[in-house]
């Protein structure tokens, strides 16, 4: 009699880690097909980019693709923006840090540059870009608030 009911015990707890099982395989099963989906969804997105980059460029003059080729291949160094950084920090940082940051003043030396052919074609005057033109830029940039003041430290209490 004992041997019976510990051999119905096992065959019930066998029956619920079978079918604990089961449910984990599924929840794995549907976890995976949803990040497969992601992935899918995520690649043809990257392709539809692609493509319509490799149409834009392929409309571009002569001129304007070797701008383009020239802004691509421009970056500031990496060694003087680790400097820069760990000077201001105090502290020693990464090269994934050194990369955004990078990237981030490459982003911010073009946004200057836009707004000073903005400005010099606002003049009336033709490219090469002038000081003057890059210093009226960074007044209009501060002006809209893009640029943050670094002198100025606004109190909110007294």
């Amino acid at each position: 009699l004992l041997q019976q009911v510990n051999s119905q015990e096992g065959l019930e707890l066998a029956s619920t880690e079978t079918e604990d099982s089961t449910l984990q395989t599924s929840a794995a099963k549907k976890i995976k097909i949803e990040i497969k989906e992601k992935k899918e969804k995520k690649q043809k997105v990257d392709e539809d980019e692609i493509q319509k980059m490799q149409i834009l460029v392929s409309s571009f003059s002569e001129e304007q693709l070797n701008r383009y080729e020239m802004y691509r291949r421009s970056a500031f160094p990496k060694a003087a923006i680790k400097r820069l950084v760990q000077s201001i920090t105090g502290t020693s940082v990464s090269q994934n840090v050194v990369i955004a940051m990078s990237g981030i003043s490459k982003v911010f030396a073009g946004e200057v540059v836009e707004e000073a052919l903005d400005v010099c074609e606002k003049w009336g005057e033709l490219p090469p870009l002038q000081p003057k033109h890059m210093r009226e830029a960074v007044r209009r940039l501060k002006s809209r608030g893009q640029i943050p003041n670094s002198k100025y430290k606004k109190i909110t209490f007294h």
